[in-house]
C-alpha cells in the first residue's frame, strides 16, 4: 500500500503531503489506528482528507495508507432490515465487536459474509444477458424479493451457472465477455459519490400515496418526485417523516438519520420493528433499510451517510420496485459542509455556507426519478426523495432552505403557530405548494372521481376567502359580516378541523385511503353548498350551524375504510336536515 505522512490536523480535516497518486474522493486509512478518511481536495503531492472518525491524538508524520478505490458500499442480500452508520457499518455487528460506542479504525464489511442465501437462478448456461438483466434472486424477507443483476459494463453469454445456497462472495453465475470470463457474485460495490446508470427518465405522473390527508389531497408528491418539510424545532417533521415511511405505497423504505438527536433515531429504531405493514401485516423493518448517523458522530460523517442511503435506494430502484428516501435533516448535512470548508479556508457563501452548497444539494436530489431500468426486459422503478430541513428559528429565507426550494418540486412549509394550536400534521396550507397537481390529475380523474381535483380546488378557495375574512374580523367583528361569509368561514373551519387535521397516533385516522380523503371532502363541500341554499331560503345561520349532522361530518375521520358507506348515509342526512329548516322557514312564512 502507498503511504504518505501527515503535515497537519484541524479537526475533521487532515492534510498529507507525497499524495502524488490520490485520486478525488478515493478512500485512505490515516494513521496506524486506520481511520477511514476521504479525499477532498487535491494541490500538487498534499492531499486533504476528510475522516470520518474521531481525529484526537492524531498528530504531524504519521503515516496515511492509500487504498486507490472511491468510498464505495457492498450492494446485496442483508441490507434489507440492516442499521448501518453513515459509512456502511453495521450498527450490530459494531457492537459486537466493540461494545456500546464504536472504537476508531473498525472496519466491518457492509453485508454478513458467512450467511447462506437461498439463491435461485433465473438464466441458464448459453443465455446472452446485458447489465441490469436478473440472473436470479433471493427471498431476503418476506416482503422484498432481491433481484441479482449484472453489473453495470457487463455483457456477455452466460457459460456457469450457480445452483443452491451460497453467500454473498460466492460465485453464482460466470459471464464469457469480450475481455474474458467474468465471476458474478450476489454482491456489487458501487461509490457513492456517482449516480447508478438508467435508460431513461420518466415524468412524474403517478402519486405516492401517503394515507395523509393534506399531502395526498392538497400537496402531493409523485412516485420519482422531490419535496422538502422545512419547519421550526417541534414542529413535526420527525412525525410527518415518520408516517410517509409507515404508510407510503412504496415497496423498500430508506430512512437516512443525518446528524439527528440520538432519542429520534432510538424512536425509528424502537418503532419500526414494532409496526406492522398495513398491505402484508408483517413487521415495517421487514423492507427498511436505516442509516443512523447521530449528532454525536463526527461532523464529516454526515456528509457520506446521505449518499451511502441514496446509493442503496437507487440499487432497489433498478431492481424495479417504488423506493422512497427519507433523509432527516439535510440540514444537518450542510453543516458538515460547512464546518470541512471553513477549515479548507474556502471563500464563504451566505452564512459562512459554501458558494457550492446549492450545487450539492441539486446532486443530491437529481438522483430522485421514475426510471426505466437498465436491462433487456422492460422494468420501471422509482426513487422519490423527501427531505427535512432544520432552518434555526423556522426561519425560511435561511441558505440550506432557499437553496432546497430551488431545487424540489414540492413543498410542505410547517408552521410554529400551528404546532402551537396541537394542529398537526402543521403543514400550513397557504405557503406550501406542490408543481406536480397538474400532472397528477389525469390520474386522480381515472382512479379516484373526476370531481376530485375540482373539490381540491373549491376547499382551498375556501381557506383563502377564510385568510382575507380574518383580517376583516380583526378589524370590526364577526357580526358585521354577511350570511354567506360566516358560512365561509364555519366550511374553512370544518375543513381545516375535520379534514386537514389528522391524528399520526389513532389507529384508524392515522391513514386515509383516497376514497375515503374523496368522500370526507366531498362531505363538507355538500354541507356547504346545502348551506348556501339554505340561506337563500331566509334560514338564519345559527340555526344552519346548530343541525345535529354537523357533530357526524366533525367525527367522519374516524370511520374505518370498511364502513364508508356511512358517509353517504351522513351526505343524506345533511340534505334531509336542510330540508326541514327550509320547510320550516316556508311554513313560518305562510302562517
Amino acid at each position: 500500500m502507498k503511504t504518505g505522512r501527515i503535515i497537519k490536523v484541524s479537526g475533521p480535516l487532515v492534510v498529507a503531503e507525497g499524495m502524488s497518486d490520490a485520486k478525488m474522493y478515493d478512500v485512505v486509512r490515516v494513521s496506524e489506528n486506520r481511520l477511514i478518511g476521504e479525499v477532498i481536495e487535491i494541490r500538487g503531492d498534499r492531499a486533504s482528507i476528510q475522516v470520518y472518525e474521531e481525529t484526537a491524538g492524531l498528530g504531524p508524520g504519521e503515516p496515511v495508507y492509500l487504498t486507490g478505490e472511491p468510498l464505495s458500499v457492498e450492494l446485496g442480500p442483508g441490507l434489507i432490515e440492516s442499521i448501518y452508520d453513515g459509512i456502511q457499518r453495521p450498527l450490530d455487528a459494531c457492537r459486537e465487536a466493540t461494545g456500546d460506542r464504536i472504537a476508531r479504525g473498525v472496519e466491518l464489511p457492509g453485508l454478513r459474509r458467512e450467511r447462506q442465501w437461498d439463491w435461485q437462478s433465473r438464466v441458464e448456461v448459453g443465455d446472452q444477458v446485458v447489465a441490469g438483466d436478473i440472473l436470479g434472486v433471493v427471498q431476503e424477507t418476506s416482503l422484498v424479493e432481491h433481484r441479482i443483476m449484472v453489473p453495470p459494463g457487463v455483457a456477455g453469454k452466460v457459460v456457469k451457472v450457480h445452483q443452491g445456497p451460497a453467500t454473498v462472495e460466492d460465485v453464482v453465475v460466470q459471464v464469457e465477455t469480450e475481455e474474458g470470463i467474468k465471476d458474478i457474485t450476489m454482491m456489487q460495490r458501487w461509490p457513492v459519490r456517482r449516480g447508478r446508470p438508467y435508460k431513461e427518465k420518466l415524468p412524474p405522473e403517478v402519486p405516492l400515496i401517503t394515507g395523509q390527508r393534506i399531502i395526498d389531497t392538497f400537496f402531493t408528491v409523485t412516485k420519482g418526485g422531490t419535496a422538502c418539510i422545512p419547519g421550526p424545532f417541534g414542529s413535526g417533521k420527525t412525525v410527518v417523516q415518520h408516517q410517509l415511511a409507515k404508510w407510503a405505497d412504496a415497496d423498500i423504505i430508506v430512512y437516512v438519520g443525518c446528524g439527528e438527536r440520538g432519542n429520534e433515531m432510538t424512536d425509528v429504531l424502537l418503532e419500526f420493528p414494532e409496526l406492522k405493514d398495513p398491505r402484508s401485516g408483517e413487521p415495517l423493518m421487514k423492507r427498511t433499510v436505516l442509516v443512523a448517523n447521530t449528532s454525536d458522530m463526527p461532523v464529516a460523517a454526515r456528509e457520506a451517510s446521505i449518499y451511502t442511503g441514496i446509493t442503496i435506494a437507487e440499487y432497489f430502484r433498478d431492481m424495479g420496485y417504488n423506493v422512497a428516501l427519507m433523509a432527516d435533516s439535510t440540514s444537518r448535512w450542510a453543516e458538515a459542509l460547512r464546518e470541512m470548508s471553513g477549515r479548507l479556508e474556502e471563500m464563504p457563501g451566505d452564512e459562512g455556507y459554501p458558494a457550492y452548497l446549492g450545487s450539492r444539494l441539486a446532486e443530491f436530489y437529481e438522483r430522485a426519478g421514475r426510471v426505466k431500468t437498465i436491462g433487456s426486459e422492460e422494468r420501471e422503478g422509482s426513487l422519490t426523495v423527501v427531505g427535512a430541513v432544520s432552518p434555526p428559528g423556522g426561519d425560511l429565507s435561511e441558505p440550506v432552505t432557499q437553496a432546497t426550494l430551488r431545487i424540489v418540486k414540492v413543498f410542505w412549509g410547517l408552521d410554529a403557530s400551528l404546532a402551537y394550536a396541537r394542529h398537526f400534521p402543521a403543514i400550513n396550507w397557504l405557503t406550501s405548494y406542490s408543481l406536480y397537481s397538474a400532472r397528477v390529475k389525469e390520474y386522480f380523474d381515472r382512479h379516484v372521481a373526476p370531481e376530485f381535483q375540482e373539490l381540491r380546488g373549491t376547499a382551498m378557495r375556501l381557506l383563502q376567502q377564510e385568510a382575507e375574512l380574518e383580517e376583516i374580523v380583526r378589524l370590526i367583528g364577526i357580526d358585521a359580516l354577511s350570511e354567506e361569509d360566516r358560512l365561509v368561514l364555519e366550511t374553512a373551519k370544518s375543513i381545516r378541523e375535520d379534514f386537514l387535521h389528522q391524528n399520526a397516533f389513532h389507529e384508524v385516522d392515522t391513514y386515509s385511503s383516497l376514497e375515503k380523503q374523496h368522500r370526507m371532502l366531498r362531505l363538507v363541500l355538500r354541507f356547504h353548498e346545502e348551506a348556501q341554499r339554505a340561506i337563500g331560503h331566509g334560514v338564519p345561520i345559527d340555526d344552519i350551524l346548530q343541525l345535529e349532522v354537523r357533530e357526524g361530518i366533525a367525527r367522519a375521520k374516524y370511520i374505518s375504510e370498511e364502513e364508508l358507506d356511512r358517509l353517504s348515509a351522513i351526505e343524506e342526512d345533511i340534505t334531509a336536515e336542510i330540508d326541514g329548516l327550509i320547510q320550516g322557514i316556508g311554513g313560518e312564512q305562510s302562517a
